[in-house]
Order: C-alpha cells, then structure tokens, then sequence
C-alpha cells in the first residue's frame, strides 16, 4: 500500500475465471463494483462452465499468475487482496511468495474454493493441504462453507454447535478469523458464524429457496474484502456483505437451467 493512499477500495483477486459469469472473476470483479471498490485481477484458471456444471479447467502456469499479481501491486497497488479458485499445490507455493514478498501487510481474505455449487471438485488434495498449511495462517478471514471447513477442520459439521467447533479449530490453525457459511445445512434458518478478536457472532438469515445460488462463495468473500478494503472493520464487512448478498440471491435474474447466478447489481435498480 502507497503511503496517504489507505482505504481506497482496491481489491486484488487471484481466482479462476468463469465462463457463465456467475462465479469466479466475474462475480469478483461485480461484488467488489457494487460494493463500490476497485476490482483487480490475477487469474488462475479458465474454465469452461456453464449453470449446469464444469466440463474443462485449463490452469494459467505459475509465474503468470505471479507476474500479474506483480504489475498490479507494483503500480495500481491494494487495500486487500481475496482469494478464490487455487487449484494446484505449486500454485499454492507461489502464490504464498509473492505475498510475502510484496503484501505481507494486506489483509488477505480466503475463500478455499473446493467444491462448485453443481457438485463439481475444484481443488485436489495436495493442494487443499497447501492452502491449510500455507495460505490459511495468512489469513486475516478464511470464509468456507460447512463442507469446506469440515475438509480443513476434520470436523462434521451437523449443527451450530459444530459450526462454531470448527471456526474456532480455523483460528487455532492461525487464520485471524473464520466465517463458517451455513448454507449447504438443513433448515428453514440459515446461520454464519463468524469468530474474530471480537468473539463469537452468529448471523441468521432466512433461507430463500432457490436453484440461483451459483457464486454466492466467490460473491460474499470479494463483497466483505471490498469492504475491508474500505477502511470498514471484519464484523461490519461481514454483516453488510452478507445483507447485499441475501438480497442478491432474492433478485436472481432466473438464468440458466441449472443452478443460475444472482443479482450482483441489484442496488442499482433501486
């Protein structure tokens, strides 16, 4: 961050690039838009997808990826930086690299993206032991559903006790907080739990019934860095993202004969 240029809404994303436009790089960069940031980007991967699933994932090598995070951060510069798609343990390597040689000081939120909303695996294992053991202790949040953090907890996840059992097991890995997502559980009642320096914070949602969930991880994560990039504190970014994001979902466009996108650009119709 350039000295006097503090909270400027600048967010850089490393993620996988979705060709639907419902997840990934495009629901990033309109997350972070809505929420009134400046989105910048570092892809990791095309993909070949639609609202009815992945059929093709084409890496970006290594040191591109890096290279692109270097141009950006070298001139344009962050607030905060937001992770997505990561989907080899050599990317993982490099990724860590580079932020500890040029963003050391950023605030990093991380998605552990692993598992598409259409069921498809995103991420394989030697990779997902790279993000725990070398991305998660970087983390100022690491935002996972309930299956993402039973993967990287080893913890079942059946209810809110267990939801807040494994946010508190992620900080004990070293992330500077966890939102473990409910979503993915049963119930009329969707819950996130959020546990920070501030403690333990339960946010309740009604659950809106809908195939248009396509991007909701990707979407909640770059809304709440755009936030943090901001200059708002983590429970605020938190709350907020998480309102912008219910509203999203209820104002889906209705696209896709699978698991559609939602409304990014809702306020703006208002």
């Amino acid at each position: 961050m350039l000295e006097g240029q503090e909270h400027r809404g600048r967010v850089l994303i490393v993620a996988g690039s979705d060709s639907g436009g419902g997840a990934g790089i495009q629901a990033d960069i309109k997350a972070v838009s809505a929420m009134g940031g400046y989105a910048m980007t570092a892809i990791t991967a095309i993909t070949v997808q639609n609202t009815l699933g992945v059929s093709g994932i084409h890496p970006i090598p290594d040191e591109t990826v890096a290279d692109q995070m270097r141009a950006v951060l070298g001139d344009l510069g962050a607030d905060a930086i937001k992770t997505g798609m990561l989907a080899t343990a050599s990317l993982i390597d490099t990724l860590a690299r580079v932020l500890e040689e040029e963003a050391a000081h950023l605030p990093l939120i991380l998605d552990p993206v692993m598992v598409a909303t259409s069921g498809d695996r995103l991420i394989n294992e030697e990779a997902e032991t790279a993000l725990r053991d070398q991305l998660l202790p970087r983390a100022t949040l690491i935002t996972p559903n309930a299956l993402e953090a039973q993967h990287l907890t080893g913890i079942e996840i059946t209810d809110l006790h267990s939801q807040i059992e494994a946010a508190r097991a992620l900080i004990d890995a070293g992330a500077g907080a966890a939102l473990v997502k409910g979503g993915h559980m049963e119930g009329e009642t969707l819950r996130d739990v959020l546990v920070s320096s501030r403690g333990l914070e339960v946010m309740e949602r009604p659950r809106l019934h809908t195939r248009h969930t396509h991007g909701t991880g990707c979407t909640l994560a770059s809304a709440i860095a755009a936030r943090i990039a901001l200059g708002h504190s983590l429970p605020e970014a938190v709350e907020s993202a998480g309102e912008y994001l219910h509203e999203a979902i209820k104002r889906a466009p209705g696209f896709g004969q699978g698991h559609g996108p939602v409304d990014h650009f809702w306020m703006l119709k208002d």
